[in-house]
């Protein structure tokens, strides 16, 4: 029984590491995938597990993004004295990156607060494949609706420096769905709604990168430290084998993301989303 879970979580991490980034909601996917190969732990470890393995996916844009989100460089200066020249190295802030995860922080003030006042509730209530089902739906059509209206317009944000506050907490507001619905795609909400403010396709995606880094820190400290369901090495063990699956397959999935939507819209995303809530309504009425 043990073993087979660990080769679960490998499976779970993949589904993580894909859907994660991909606008399609990785906890919904989840979600989906325990109804099938469910793990053989307690419900509480599997919501506390839910959310926690997505650190390894937030770890990719860590590794990734890394010399654009870290606001401290180590500089030489020269100094001369006496003739002499000798160097001395500084730490150098950017103040262009922290601005940018000031905003990042704005934008995760309305889902954190949700998070923490209603988190029991959430999973209680909307932890089920037909939440699941509803909310890939409508977000797929959202996504294609929200395609179209954009359609040959040209984006007024193109880069991180025109990111307003204003702007940052209004995607951030996108983001309180998520925070509630299973299925609707913390990536996706907020992508959507950096298109209809205005941002670039590859912006919207870079900064939804940024917000997960705190809110996804932020909801594993609040499980970690609320989940009292006991540890043993194995529940270790499941957890860190999912985290670090999905911690390489993010890797190649966020590069993979970017290259697509560099030429391709997110259409492709609102046709699946649909195409897969039909097939899991059907596959819960019949079963």
């Amino acid at each position: 029984m043990g073993w087979w879970d660990i080769f679960r979580s490998i499976i779970y991490g993949i589904v993580e590491g894909i859907t994660e980034w991909l606008p399609v909601s990785s906890t919904g996917h989840l979600i989906l995938l325990k109804e099938w190969m469910p793990l053989g732990q307690s419900p509480e470890y599997f919501s506390m597990y839910l959310v926690v393995i997505q650190l390894g996916a937030i770890m990719a844009v860590v590794v990734t993004y890394w010399h654009r989100i870290w606001p401290f460089a180590l500089q030489t200066g020269h100094i001369s004295a006496a003739g002499s020249g000798s160097s001395k190295k500084r730490i150098a802030v950017k103040p262009e990156i922290i601005t940018m995860w000031l905003k990042a922080l704005v934008a995760c003030v309305p889902a954190a607060i949700i998070g923490v006042l209603f988190d029991d509730d959430i999973d209680r209530l909307f932890y089920n494949p037909w939440v699941v089902a509803a909310a890939l739906i409508i977000v797929g059509v959202i996504f294609i609706l929200v395609e179209n209206w954009i359609k040959g317009k040209r984006p007024a944000v193109i880069k991180m420096e025109g990111i307003s506050w204003k702007i940052a907490f209004f995607i951030g507001l996108f983001q309180v769905a998520a925070a509630v619905f299973p299925g609707v795609s913390r990536s996706g909400a907020t992508i959507i709604g950096g298109l209809i403010l205005g941002l670039s396709r590859t912006l919207s995606a870079e900064f939804t990168f940024y917000m997960a880094v705190p809110v996804m820190l932020g909801a594993s400290f609040l499980k970690l430290v609320t989940y009292d369901g006991g540890w043993n090495l194995l529940n270790f063990l499941v957890l860190l084998t999912g985290m670090a699956v999905a911690f390489l397959v993010s890797l190649k999935i966020i590069e993979f993301l970017m290259n697509y939507i560099r030429k391709n819209n997110f259409k492709v995303f609102g046709y699946y989303r649909i195409a897969l809530g039909l097939l899991v309504i059907l596959y819960f009425a019949f079963s």
